[in-house]
């Protein structure tokens, strides 16, 4: 019997629709994006895409989730405007980006207040991070209650270390623009300049500036070594990122999503937590073998320091007494 086009047709047009087209898994119910400004290879996104496909898995493909890194979707101020506007539904802001919209964010950099990282974790996992989350919680934001690690900031110069807050007496140093750096490094008697960090490596080679500030991760991957001698490890400002969601795409999802989404990003930072000091400690001896100095500074003369300038009564004053009181439950005194 020979088969012609025409009988090829109407074979197929009486099958089932379901032979004729693959089978595609039902379609998510919630489809979000999430941005954050870190590359891939960053351990925050490793373990966000390992949340993300927790979330698609154990939601049987309900909730998917899209993650954009690397500022594809624009600079961290972009960023957080389209998370409050519903643009995007999730992003990572570190402290001092949101502090921006929730002045309060800011509290966890306040200078030399956390000698380690138990101090951190007790308060930011306790109540003064549920404080934080309330007032980011009245901007139309939701966040998870478990903050993500960006590290301790130290400091690197082409001069001389800095072992006391002597050393830092009228040296030039570039800081973000943040009023709370600029106010602490004032405090210490040095010179801050806020620049951008696109400007950082020029100012440094042409010695617009002697020093800088930031977390070991930024010093390797800026290249700083290449213009820098020393890098005293200060641990003058700690900052992490929070996990933020836009208010209104949190109250759509139904209460087992919440929940879900909820345990997977916490247990994801947690773990990011730990991937973080191992990269710091791996990172250190990578400068090291690129002739960058180390050396570890006492707190002691930097907190006096900054107790005689006057710069913890003014930024109580600024915070407010509650927060300034669940901050001095974990540190101890500072003002």
């Amino acid at each position: 019997m020979s088969v012609t086009r025409r009988t090829v047709l109407r074979a197929l047009a009486a099958a089932p629709a379901l032979y004729l087209a693959p089978r595609f898994a039902h379609a998510a119910e919630f489809t979000y994006k999430y941005a954050h400004n870190l590359p891939i290879t960053h351990p925050l996104h490793i373990r966000a895409q390992e949340a993300v496909d927790r979330i698609k898995k154990e939601s049987n493909g309900r909730l998917e989730i899209n993650i954009f890194p690397s500022n594809q979707l624009g600079g961290d101020t972009d960023m957080l405007s389209q998370v409050r506007s519903g643009g995007i539904e999730l992003f990572t802001p570190s402290a001092l980006v949101i502090a921006t919209v929730v002045p309060v964010a800011a509290i966890n950099a306040v200078g030399f207040a956390f000698a380690n990282y138990d101090q951190v974790w007790k308060a930011m996992d306790g109540s003064l991070g549920a404080h934080v989350r309330e007032a980011i919680g009245k901007a139309n934001l939701y966040a998870f209650s478990k903050m993500w690690d960006n590290g301790y900031r130290q400091i690197t110069t082409s001069n001389r270390p800095v072992q006391t807050a002597k050393d830092l007496e009228g040296t030039k140093i570039r800081v973000p623009v943040s009023p709370l750096s600029v106010s602490m490094f004032k405090g210490l008697g040095a010179a801050p300049a806020s620049l951008q960090f696109s400007e950082v490596y020029s100012a440094l080679q042409t010695k617009i500036v002697d020093a800088q500030e930031n977390p070991l991760p930024i010093i390797q991957q800026a290249k700083l070594f290449e213009v820098q001698k020393f890098a005293s490890l200060t641990n003058h400002i700690w900052d992490g990122y929070w996990f933020i969601a836009n208010g209104r795409a949190f109250k759509r999802l139904p209460e087992d999503l919440q929940k879900l989404w909820e345990s997977a990003f916490n247990d994801a930072g947690e773990r990011q937590r730990d991937d973080l000091r191992k990269m710091n400690q791996s990172i250190q001896t990578d400068l090291e073998s690129k002739g960058l100095k180390f050396n570890t500074a006492a707190p002691d003369s930097f907190q006096a320091k900054l107790r005689e300038a006057g710069f913890y009564a003014e930024w109580k004053k600024k915070f407010g007494d509650q927060a300034w009181g669940l901050l001095e439950n974990t540190v101890g005194k500072l003002a």
